[in-house]
């Protein structure tokens, strides 16, 4: 088993408390609200969110994948940092075991916030990963954060 990393980050006018709200505690009503054509629903199937809890989304019929789910390892509110891990389904393939992630979100000078994603990427005996290879799944989160960063701007008393 190997462990792969990327670092990435992108900057935001949206105020760091309002991306973490959306972005990581209400995610799971947020997101199929407002990409319903790429995500089904999002429900928990363990836990409330907390440390511990396991996260499944389901994709509409006929894409690429059926399902994910994704445990809460550890969950900062007051530094607005959370870490996850995708332990299950059809979008690990039969390459990885699992992804483990970071989220940080921290103010820029500007009233908004530098959004700093790190990924890990444990890969089964034997196989080695690109960055190629995950790139269409990096630029698909990226999708959902512009998404939602659009939204936020629309809608500035949303997560206030």
């Amino acid at each position: 088993m190997g462990v792969t990393s990327y670092t990435q980050e992108f900057t935001t006018p949206v105020a760091p408390a309002r991306m973490f709200k959306a972005l990581i505690l209400d995610s799971h009503n947020l997101i199929p609200k407002l990409m319903p054509q790429g995500i089904k629903s999002i429900e928990f199937v363990e836990g409330d969110g907390g440390v511990g809890s396991i996260k499944q989304t389901n994709f509409p019929e006929g894409g690429h994948f059926k399902y994910l789910k994704h445990k809460t390892d550890a969950l900062d509110v007051e530094n607005l940092v959370c870490k996850y891990t995708l332990i299950e389904g059809d979008v690990l393939m039969d390459k990885l075991d699992s992804i483990a992630y970071e989220v940080k979100f921290e103010a820029s000078g500007d009233g908004g916030c530098v959004c700093k994603m790190t990924s890990e990427y444990h890969t089964k005996a034997g196989v080695e990963i690109k960055e190629e290879d995950i790139k269409e799944g990096k630029d698909k989160a990226m999708g959902v954060y512009k998404v939602v960063e659009a939204y936020l701007v629309a809608n500035p008393d949303v997560y206030a």
